[in-house]
């Protein structure tokens, strides 16, 4: 209460904070939002903010380690935010029986199985892309702290976690209406 958070996208993460908020008895009335404009590490190293909503669970909290300051994450789906998909693969609805698509989602797969069961292989081949950008102490942090997060099933599509975001998504006025799963996603064997 009273504290400074930091944002870099308005609407969404207004509502996810909000809700984290109100879950525990406070609400986004009492803090002051300020838009750090996607620099959220630096704002909360040079004090700028108190905290940020949007941090991403492999990155910020090991960057801000590195500067020798420490942070405390807070979940979403620990207060009150429903589970959801951070990356989806999107494709034209007309396209879906192509082979092309399905070749992807196996290709996926595979790279997925591959990046888990070989992580030396797999970031020794990341970094040799380019070695002086990629080939940092952050870098290494956030892929050993990124490959237990991706999802070993492409394919799969959770139907009660995408209608619950997308109940929640309605319930904050995010969106006008919560579409039926079959109108928007589609699982593709």
């Amino acid at each position: 209460k009273g504290k400074k958070v930091g944002y870099s996208v308005s609407g969404f993460e207004d509502v996810l904070l909000d809700t984290m908020l109100r879950s525990i008895g406070l609400s986004n009335q009492d803090v002051k939002l300020v838009n750090v404009n996607w620099s959220l590490s630096p704002s909360l190293l040079t004090g700028q903010v108190d905290a940020v909503i949007g941090a991403f669970r492999n990155f910020e909290l090991n960057q801000i380690h590195l500067e020798k300051q420490e942070g405390v994450a807070f979940f979403p789906e620990e207060y009150g935010v429903p589970a959801y998909d951070e990356l989806i693969v999107v494709a034209n609805k007309n396209s879906l029986a192509s082979k092309k698509i399905s070749d992807f989602l196996t290709a996926l797969e595979q790279a997925t199985t591959y990046l888990q069961n070989n992580q030396n292989d797999a970031w020794q081949a990341f970094v040799s892309y380019k070695s002086k950008e990629l080939n940092t102490e952050l870098n290494q942090l956030a892929w050993k702290d990124t490959l237990p997060l991706l999802a070993t099933k492409p394919r799969q599509l959770d139907a009660k976690r995408y209608q619950q975001m997308a109940e929640f998504m309605h319930q904050k006025g995010l969106i006008p209406k919560a579409l039926e799963l079959k109108d928007y996603a589609v699982e593709l064997q």
